[in-house]
């Protein structure tokens, strides 16, 4: 089964709704954007037995250059794991479970980059994705790009979920 073909995860947040704009918790600091570089608080149901473990990513597929902006990708969850607070994102990753693992953003740094389109470059969406997975640890390290997360996770997606916010400057 392709990831196309899995399943649904219903994902929520306390943060923002799907296809609504992003608050200015969820917005970059670090790159001017007016905001606290925040990651969402996510919750997510519905994961299919077999389920040993999470992945959660944020992507800008409207980024200018080629193929988009990786601002967040936290694998090796926990198969119990529901949910993630607000601000797990951040750097050091103290509010994360346990062995959960942060790669680097298209930033350079291990956390969540909140949302910062270039000025006049029109809306961009900020899609928050939550993997189920047959496996407890993908075996990647915290130096690999979220890019190479995408292959690594092809032959693992038992379901997944999306929550989308938007914004521009």
């Amino acid at each position: 089964m392709s990831r196309h073909d899995s399943p649904n995860l219903h994902v929520t947040s306390e943060s923002f709704r799907d296809g609504q704009i992003l608050p200015p918790a969820q917005r970059s600091g670090k790159m001017r954007a007016g905001g606290n570089d925040e990651s969402p608080q996510l919750s997510w149901s519905g994961a299919p037995a077999g389920t040993k473990g999470y992945a959660v990513t944020v992507f800008d597929p409207d980024a200018p250059g080629r193929g988009g902006f990786w601002h967040w990708a936290v694998l090796d969850l926990p198969a119990g794991a529901t949910s993630l607070p607000a601000g797990a994102g951040a750097e050091g990753g103290r509010l994360l479970p346990a062995g959960a693992l942060q790669l680097k953003n298209d930033g350079g740094f291990h956390g969540y980059l909140g949302a910062a389109p270039p000025p006049g470059h029109g809306p961009h969406r900020y899609i928050a994705t939550v993997y189920a997975l047959d496996v407890e640890h993908l075996g990647l390290e915290a130096g690999f790009s979220p890019a190479k997360l995408e292959a690594k996770l092809a032959g693992h997606v038992l379901a997944r979920g999306t929550l989308t916010g938007i914004f521009e400057r």
